[in-house]
């Protein structure tokens, strides 16, 4: 089937080459207008903090992501300079539609006061520009704008600048891998012209997503760099076969056909595999994870569609400058190794399986928040404003709770208990409340209560004073029957987050090792192997958690990898982690046990089979793997902490699975079962498992 899919594209390669121009064009294009359209909320849809949300937003105009908050440095003691900076905030919050703001606070030497707006989170954002300049053109003591919407505004040159740092790692080094695999020839060109095509069509499909979908801001570096990742692989690995079908093929048509039957197959099913798992991130009710899944989900799908249309066209148009390459068989270090795998192939199974346990254990200890405002860049104006309200106030002025009360002036003597018992907590910094706006709707139905933790939002600390607000402070409080008490605000929203994400969790596990392993048995026509492949691909994703534990928590090694140590790992890291890396470790698994299945159909021979697939995919996963890590080294070079966190997770999980996974594990675990890999209930074609793992068929 995709022999005769092959000449019908080599047939109408014009058409096919405009086609791509035009998406290049339309990615580069998008790729202009996509910052606009991102923002990153960790919005729970259903949750009590939605709730709360939605009542803060029809009921006080406001809403919490959308809102600024101003800090000054000043003597708070000094009543005509409040006044005139309270005057000074009032004619700033015009810059912003909505914009109300509100009377100033004080605290070790500093005074704040909030711009609060109906805006969302990626509007807000918009105007942190105007209200920074409207700040300082009427004089006084300087102004720090932060918030939710001044830091996302602040993220957006941080990201561009961070993925151009990533790209400036990874293409270098791509090339110079390309370069040591192919020589000075057309070949090293092909995988760049791919990517390039690819990537842009991904950008271009994503913000067509964006314009419907709320889309996070991490999306662009994800795209880019998981994009340059996946497709240079999926090209490298095509081009280097095509070489060997250059040596052996009657024409030039048969040997791109026979590329594409053999590589070009293994590639497709490499990329539904990664599909697959980035597919199931939608399934999670979390709106930024599933649209961290969706711009996932468009990479290798956009790959799988350049591989099967541009990839046989431009090496239709290279390919008789590239330089045959012959297969050669029983030579080489890679031979050598799977000759010294084959004499031990227990003892290097469970060394091999042990070391990765080792790797494992830590991820016992995983701590995961929300977020911090410890993983964002120190240098932006947001930053130094949240490091003065750290100071002066404490981390949670910025992201307070709101507790929302519909039950109007019977629940009078019900709040002020509450507040009381807030008051008492040792985790509550401030309680505010009151009779009039802003604590008190129009109808006099709503009320709230604001509440100023001690630690920011992504806190352990904080998320347990969320669970005792809901647990046992607003029971304590008696309100009368029938009355409505929702919690709200960044607090109650990362914990929500974190509950609906890992309440979701186990069942994308689950999901992702059965979908795994039926795309692997009809890619393998085994029933072991997809078995071996998933469970060794889980062993992996463990051992990446408990490294991650090591650095990001315990700090080990993260001063010389440049990494903050935050003391907990970003909530949507481990998930995220797991759906993708599940999808590409299945990349080298299938291109290596492909390889492996052909040699097995051609001789029947177990051992040979192994030893032929581990030789002629050695060089080339090796390769492959170089360039994906070089990729993934560009998310860890930035300086944003969860796309820091996210970058070390998928260099490792890579170079873990090409080096101990595929070099080892993978032909040990073979060696062991003999012919037992290749047996699948209902196949007639082999004979009955024998126990030397060396008789051929019939």
């Amino acid at each position: 089937m995709l022999e005769r899919w092959t000449l019908a594209v080599l047939r109408a390669r014009a058409l096919v080459i405009a086609a791509w121009l035009i998406i290049l064009a339309a990615g580069v294009f998008a790729a202009t207008q996509l910052p606009d359209l991102l923002a990153t909320s960790f919005d729970v849809p259903g949750t009590e903090s939605e709730r709360a949300r939605t009542l803060l937003a029809e009921h006080f105009d406001e809403r919490p992501e959308g809102t600024f908050v101003v800090v000054f440095r000043g003597a708070p003691s000094d009543r005509a300079l409040r006044r005139r900076l309270e005057r000074r905030l009032e004619i700033a919050a015009r810059q912003v539609p909505s914009g109300d703001a509100r009377g100033l606070r004080e605290g070790g030497g500093i005074l704040y006061g909030e711009i609060v707006t109906r805006l969302d989170l990626d509007d807000a954002k918009e105007y942190t520009v105007a209200l920074r300049d409207a700040l300082r053109g009427s004089g006084g003591p300087r102004a720090w704008v932060t918030g939710q919407p001044a830091i996302q505004h602040d993220l957006d040159p941080v990201l561009a600048s961070d993925l151009r740092r990533g790209e400036a790692i990874a293409v270098p080094l791509a090339l110079a891998v390309l370069v040591f695999m192919f020589g000075a020839s057309f070949a090293v060109f092909i995988p760049f012209a791919f990517a390039a095509c690819t990537i842009a069509g991904t950008v271009a499909a994503v913000a067509g997503v964006a314009l419907v979908l709320p889309t996070s801001t991490y999306v662009t570096n994800l795209v880019a760099l998981i994009g340059f990742a996946l497709a240079v692989d999926y090209s490298l690995l095509i081009v280097y076969r095509f070489r060997e079908e250059l040596a052996r093929s009657d024409t030039f048509p048969d040997a791109i056909s026979r590329t594409m039957s053999t590589a070009g197959r293994a590639v497709v099913f490499s990329g539904l595999a990664v599909a697959t798992g980035l597919a199931l991130l939608l399934f999670v009710p979390v709106p930024f994870i599933r649209s961290m899944g969706v711009a996932g989900l468009l990479v290798p799908l956009v790959s799988i569609a350049g591989a099967l249309t541009l990839q046989p066209v431009l090496l239709s148009l290279v390919g008789r400058r590239l330089s045959p390459r012959a297969a050669r068989r029983g030579e080489g270090a890679w031979a050598t190794l799977s000759r010294w795998i084959m004499r031990r192939p227990l003892r290097v199974l469970l060394g091999g399986t042990a070391l990765l346990l080792a790797l494992a254990a830590p991820a016992l200890a995983l701590r995961v928040t929300p977020g911090s405002f410890e993983g964002i860049p120190h240098a932006p104006e947001s930053s130094q404003g949240l490091e003065l309200l750290r100071d002066g106030v404490g981390s949670g002025a910025v992201t307070p709770t709101h507790v929302v009360i519909n039950g109007g002036a019977r629940s009078r003597s019900a709040i002020e208990r509450l507040a009381n018992g807030l008051a008492r907590d040792p985790e509550v910094h401030i309680v505010a409340r009151g009779k009039r706006p802003p604590y008190v709707d129009d109808s006099r139905r709503f009320s709230r209560v604001i509440v100023v933790g001690r630690h920011e939002y992504g806190e352990p600390e904080t998320r347990a004073l969320v669970h005792r607000l809901r647990d046992r402070l607003v029971p304590a409080a008696d309100f009368p029957t029938g009355t409505t008490v929702v919690t709200g605000g960044a607090p109650s929203q990362g914990t929500d987050f974190l509950s609906a994400t890992y309440d979701a969790f186990p069942w994308l596990v689950l999901a992702v090792l059965s979908v795994t392993f039926v795309v692997l048995l009809v890619a393998f026509r085994s029933l072991l192997l997809p078995l071996k492949a998933v469970l060794l691909n889980a062993l992996t994703v463990a051992a990446v958690y408990g490294v991650l534990v090591l650095v990001c928590q315990w700090g080990a090694g993260a001063g010389a990898l440049g990494l903050e140590q935050t003391g907990a790992v970003e909530g949507w890291i481990p998930v995220f982690l797991f759906a993708t890396l599940f999808g590409l470790s299945m990349d080298y698994e299938v291109f290596l046990v492909a390889r492996m299945r052909e040699a097995w159909d051609r001789t029947g021979d177990n051992a040979l089979a192994v030893a032929e697939g581990l030789e002629q995919t050695g060089a080339v996963i090796t390769a492959a793997a170089l360039i994906m890590v070089a990729a993934f080294a560009g998310f860890v070079a930035g300086r944003v902490s969860g796309l820091e966190q996210l970058g070390l997770g998928l260099a490792l999980g890579v170079l873990i699975d090409a080096t101990i996974v595929r070099a080892l594990l993978v032909p040990a675990f073979m060696a062991v079962f003999g012919r037992w890999n290749w047996w699948l209930p209902g196949e007639t074609r082999t004979t009955p498992p024998r126990a030397n793992g060396t008789t051929r068929r019939p």
